[in-house]
């Protein structure tokens, strides 16, 4: 990263790790995810890592190190929620222009931070990470908002709450912008519950969830669709279908075996539950199975 963050070299694809480092890096996914207090920027620099091998320890200490500096660009206790989204929106979406752009959907860089701090570039979710992190660094009252749809950064409490939206500079969202965004992007009503605080381990499945759909709509890149599901089977609390989404891209990718394996642990899962559908799941595994013949 150049000084301030800008870009410094040409845009590349993201190249996975040796077998060794993918290794060390869920390790500390799992021990981060697992511990009292997890750290939402070390979250997401640790998927940055399983995605590009580039990463290396001394990049995600200097991608740390740029949230620190950008922290140290704000003003010292600005006031209330308002004055901290209106000195959030000018650091961070005027002097550093951080936003983003329907391009950046199609970018498999728009979900990993580090290449965020780069590109000045990403998904909402991924925006709203960088102010959430800056914010939190300066002592603001600030939290993620977890929309249907579109992430978003809250500053103080329920009653005097101020919402911005990261993906447009850091515009403040008055109610009817909010539900205006809820109703375009998910054709539902913004409910008090939808403006509840996001944990981190929260927003990082919500992350892991957006990389696993990017996967999803490139065959070619299953590859990332496993290292994501992965890493979400590495968080404390997860749907247990990841296992069978797991199996799916094993089999999809000719690993016969071990996708046979993954679908009859899920069976076993599922079988307390719905026994027709475990025997369903355990037919998918003699299939693949068969498939070796």
């Amino acid at each position: 990263m150049t000084p301030h963050g800008r870009p410094g070299r040409p845009p590349r694809s993201p190249r996975p790790p040796a077998r060794e480092r993918a290794a060390e890096v869920r390790r500390l996914f799992a021990e981060e995810a697992r511990s009292e207090r997890p750290d939402l920027a070390a979250l997401c620099l640790l998927v940055g890592a399983t995605a590009d091998g580039a990463l290396t320890d001394a990049g995600i200490d200097t991608a740390q190190l740029e949230l620190d500096r950008l922290a140290g660009e704000l003003p010292f206790r600005p006031g209330g929620p308002g004055a901290w989204a209106g000195a959030l929106h000018r650091a961070l979406g005027v002097r550093e222009g951080f936003r983003g752009a329907p391009a950046d959907y199609r970018r498999l860089e728009s979900s990993l931070l580090h290449e965020v701090l780069r590109r000045r570039r990403g998904l909402p979710i991924l925006l709203s990470v960088v102010w959430l992190e800056v914010a939190r660094r300066a002592g603001a009252p600030v939290y993620g908002v977890a929309l249907p749809g579109h992430f978003v950064v809250g500053f103080g409490p329920p009653g005097d709450q101020v919402l911005v939206d990261p993906f447009d500079g850091g515009r403040v969202l008055s109610g009817d912008d909010a539900q205006a965004l809820v109703a375009g992007v998910a054709g539902a009503r913004l409910e008090p519950s939808m403006l509840a605080p996001a944990e981190p381990l929260e927003v990082v499945a919500r992350i892991l969830n957006n990389v696993r759909a990017w996967a999803a709509a490139r065959p070619e890149h299953s590859d990332v669709g496993l290292w994501a599901v992965d890493l979400g089977l590495l968080l404390p609390s997860h749907p247990a279908r990841l296992r069978y989404e797991r199996a799916q891209l094993l089999v999809g990718r000719g690993e016969f075996t071990d996708g046979a394996r993954e679908l009859e642990a899920y069976a076993e899962v599922v079988t307390a539950v719905d026994e027709a559908a475990a025997e369903r799941v355990r037919g998918e595994a003699r299939l693949a199975r068969a498939m070796l013949n």
